[in-house]
């Protein structure tokens, strides 16, 4: 018994991915989306503000008070 070639054809992929993100999308609904917005948007400005915070403090160690 002779195995078949794999079929290299680019509209087997394109299908295939096609079809998974068409299948994930129909499961995603708005509520989530606006959500990971949201949820995105607070840890990114918590993560600046936590970045700077720690700036200052190295650089507040480092230089000679009365400065």
């Amino acid at each position: 018994m002779k195995l078949r070639e794999p079929n290299h054809d680019g509209q087997v992929y394109a299908g295939t991915c096609g079809g998974m993100f068409l299948s994930i999308f129909s499961n995603v609904f708005v509520e989530d989306l606006v959500r990971t917005v949201i949820l995105a948007v607070v840890g990114a400005v918590v993560s600046f503000g936590v970045s700077l915070m720690l700036k200052n403090l190295i650089r507040g160690k480092k230089s000679p008070k009365g400065n």
